[in-house]
């Protein structure tokens, strides 16, 4: 993303003493930084090679993150075990929704928080696979958004805003926000380059959801 507050996920704020669990952690940059926080983190990641990473980070880190070799749609935790669940384009991307998502709500405490940040609708429907980037044209339909595979074999995941919502209800979840983040002038990222971030200026290319367990 262009813009990185603590507060961006929604996890960052009183995490104190709370069980938190990041789905695809990756290297455990945002596990280790809950866990810094006073959270009792849990990163979870299907990658091996991405595990040993977040284990060298973590003790690097000289902090508590307990990492966890597993799915997302199978999560090894018993119901109601976390106060958040949390993604930042991890597992959320690669996982099937309608599987993850069940997971997470099974495992969340009532009124726990699922917060999770990811690519829109927008730019999935407006990619050149070919060039690589993104366009001013639609190149896929918007409706039965839900699987997709680039020409590397790269399978993803995307829904429609109104299944997102549908699928989030019937796993009793109620939506608290939705933040389309927009950059602003002269914002600059790691990953997007100039003219993706003038692209994103004028259409959602990242999105940040957040909901809690009835």
């Amino acid at each position: 993303m262009w813009q990185l507050p603590e507060s961006e996920l929604g996890v960052l704020g009183e995490v104190a003493g709370k069980d938190v669990l990041e789905l695809g952690c990756g290297a455990a940059q945002w596990s280790i930084l809950l866990a810094r926080k006073g959270a009792r983190a849990v990163g979870l990641d299907y990658s091996e090679r991405q595990l040993e990473h977040a284990r060298s980070a973590v003790t690097a880190a000289g902090v508590e993150v307990r990492l966890i070799h597993a799915s997302a749609e199978s999560v090894p935790f018993p119901d109601e075990s976390f106060d958040i669940v949390f993604a930042d384009h991890g597992a959320n991307r690669f996982v099937d929704p309608y599987a993850w998502v069940a997971e997470a709500a099974r495992i969340l405490r009532s009124g726990a928080l699922l917060a999770f940040s990811e690519s829109t609708p927008w730019e999935v429907i407006c990619w050149d696979d070919e060039r690589d980037t993104v366009t001013r044209e639609l190149r896929l339909d918007y409706f039965g958004l839900h699987r997709l595979e680039d020409k590397d074999g790269l399978v993803q995941f995307q829904l429609p805003y109104g299944e997102w919502i549908r699928l989030f209800r019937d796993n009793g979840l109620v939506v608290e926000a939705l933040r389309e983040i927009q950059p602003p002038d002269g914002a600059e990222s790691t990953y997007r380059g100039a003219a993706e971030t003038e692209w994103a200026q004028h259409w959602p290319m990242e999105q940040i959801w957040s909901m809690r367990k009835e």
